[in-house]
């Protein structure tokens, strides 16, 4: 008996079984493709709005609430870093944030051996972010009402003695326009008690010699001058400024040898730098004299 050949029909079918299945599986990688494209879209999405959120904060807080640069500075670090970590839990937009998320996030804060006090700044960002949101009607509940920062031990500042304060004070005393404009601004720090950050961004319109007075812009206040500090003022306007300025021109009271603003980096400096040369064996700060002077002001009252 003479056998039939073989079908071919049942290889053309395995075939096409094979073509239907690859052409499901670039299908369905196509789809997955997709959902991750699409998931990376609304992560990013809502990375970008949570992010414009924190800039309309801080430029509400510097119009409206006068914050320093750094106190913006501070806060944005503070909330940006807040948000990478609430992206990692899994939240997307600032409408899923929870008190839970909060909590967490401030539980994870103090596992990284942080000081009590950034801890307490960070939460002070946090609850001043939240209710601002709260304020524009953003959201409706508040996450962050119930964050409460941990008690700070307060330490006593350290103060000068009175002879450690004149040998400081009488350091600056070789003439030159740098040591003249040294000698009234550790003059004006310890005679008014005015804080660092008032003292570098101090103007010349800030500066009345005539009535004998100060203007602290940053808490509106005006502060009267003593018959000293007037005298090494008076010194610096008339023979170091200009000197120091050279060509340039600067609002700003107390200029660099560059004729540009002193930074806090460059007064931390020069202050160490005569504490060593009066020979202070105390750890010396720019908020050390500061002290000094409310020490001072505290015994004359009584």
């Amino acid at each position: 008996m003479k056998l039939c050949k073989k079908s071919k029909k049942p290889a053309k079918i395995r075939r096409n079984n094979i073509a239907f299945i690859k052409n499901i599986a670039i299908i369905l990688s196509m789809s997955k493709g997709e959902k991750a494209c699409n998931n990376f879209e609304n992560w990013n999405r809502g990375l970008v709005q949570m992010e414009k959120k924190i800039e309309d904060f801080i430029g509400y807080i510097h119009i409206m609430k006068k914050a320093s640069e750094n106190t913006e500075i501070s806060y944005r670090q503070d909330l940006l870093k807040m948000i990478r970590f609430l992206e990692g839990q899994g939240v997307e937009t600032i409408k899923e944030i929870t008190s839970v998320n909060l909590h967490s996030y401030m539980n994870v804060l103090e596992t990284q051996n942080l000081a009590t006090a950034t801890i307490s700044r960070k939460i002070a960002s946090t609850k001043a972010f939240f209710l601002y949101l709260q304020d524009q009607k953003y959201i409706i509940e508040n996450p962050a009402s119930e964050l409460k920062a941990p008690k700070i031990d307060k330490k006593i500042p350290a103060v000068l003695a009175i002879e450690e304060v004149l040998k400081l004070l009488e350091e600056p005393k070789r003439g030159s326009a740098k040591e003249i404009r040294d000698q009234a601004m550790l003059e004006l720090l310890y005679a008014t008690g005015i804080r660092v950050t008032e003292l570098l961004t101090l103007t010349i319109d800030d500066v009345n010699l005539e009535e004998s007075y100060i203007i602290c812009k940053n808490k509106e206040r005006i502060l009267p001058l003593g018959e000293v500090v007037k005298i090494a003022l008076q010194r610096y306007l008339d023979e170091a400024r200009s000197e120091l300025l050279g060509e340039g021109e600067s609002v700003v009271c107390f200029v660099n040898c560059s004729g540009k603003p002193m930074s806090r980096q460059g007064f931390w400096k020069l202050l160490k730098y005569y504490a060593n040369r009066a020979g202070l064996k105390s750890e010396i700060t720019p908020h050390t004299l500061r002290h000094s002077y409310k020490a001072v002001s505290t015994d004359c009252v009584k």
